[in-house]
């Protein structure tokens, strides 16, 4: 974690009408049935396409509106800032967790963690972990952050759909 100021957000997908992609609407406040009709007709005009809310897995009702979380990190793998989002509530627990350690309380963007994901379906399950920094990596995190902020990075983008990486055109 690079801050520990993140986003809290309520989270659905929409569907293409005719078509299979999907797109993520994230509110501010849990959307009303008159919200979400807004937010429909907010992504057709963002997107040019018809959009519906998809069905749940059990075929009865609008697939659920969710909390999700999301905070700008530093992956290894590809030596650069991304943001992970998250819905789980594990993983929002074991973050939780963690944070109120002893050893962890006032040092969350100081060390790693690792997020692991096995299963699938219905079985699928999180765990995370904190473990040490890598060794001689806090200079080229703190500057990979640095050079993020300085180049206008900003989170709440994702709340009208947009990139926290890029200004909106």
């Amino acid at each position: 974690m690079l801050s520990e100021d993140g986003l809290d957000y309520y989270l659905f997908w929409v569907q293409e009408v005719s078509g299979s992609g999907r797109k993520p609407i994230r509110c501010e406040n849990d959307p009303s049935p008159e919200d979400i009709k807004d937010l429909l007709n907010q992504a057709q005009e963002r997107w040019g396409k018809e959009y519906d809310r998809p069905l749940n897995k059990d075929g009865t009702g609008s697939d659920a509106i969710k909390m999700a979380s999301s905070v700008p990190v530093y992956n290894y793998n590809t030596s650069s800032v991304q943001v992970l989002e998250w819905n789980q509530s594990t993983i929002t627990q074991a973050l939780d967790e963690i944070s109120q350690m002893e050893d962890y309380r006032d040092c969350m963007t100081e060390i790693d963690l690792v997020l692991k994901r096995t299963g699938q379906g219905k079985e699928t399950r999180y765990s995370l972990n904190a473990v040490p920094r890598k060794k001689g990596a806090t200079a080229s995190i703190d500057l990979a952050w640095k050079e993020t902020q300085e180049k206008g990075f900003d989170l709440r983008r994702l709340l009208d759909g947009g990139d926290p990486f890029k200004e909106a055109a």
